[in-house]
């Protein structure tokens, strides 16, 4: 029973993530803003959750699920280069090493960052 309402409470969360979404999006349509919803979203549930207006536990679980089957969502995407053939012919070796190595910087960026901020709260302890 547990694992049910578990599930149940992450499955409302995605829905309101989604909400969140679709309202923004058709914000943005209405409103002709350059900014994709996604980006106007994220930035958004930030203000809410620093706020103290959202609760991170109102979208904890939804989040995580997410992020946690993020992989699912990006096949389409892999699946729809096989359309672009003589593209891919071209210019492939040129797209895989850019994608190589924009990789490798938020990798590098992401870890030095992550880095900093586990000395600067090491610095705070103590």
């Amino acid at each position: 029973m547990e694992v049910l309402k578990k599930g149940f409470a992450a499955a409302v969360q995605v829905i309101f993530i989604y909400a969140l979404y679709v309202l923004l999006d058709a914000a943005v349509n209405a409103l002709h803003v350059p900014v994709p919803a996604s980006i106007i979203g994220l930035a958004l549930l930030f203000v809410l959750l620093k706020l103290g207006i959202l609760k991170l536990r109102w979208i904890e679980k939804g989040a995580n699920w997410l992020i946690a089957e993020m992989l699912l969502f990006f096949i389409p995407a892999a699946a729809g280069i096989i359309q672009f053939k003589d593209l891919m012919l071209e210019n492939g070796i040129g797209i895989v090493l850019v994608l190589m190595l924009s990789t490798l910087a938020v990798m590098v960026t992401g870890g030095m960052l992550a880095q900093r901020m586990d000395n600067r709260k090491e610095r705070i302890e103590r």
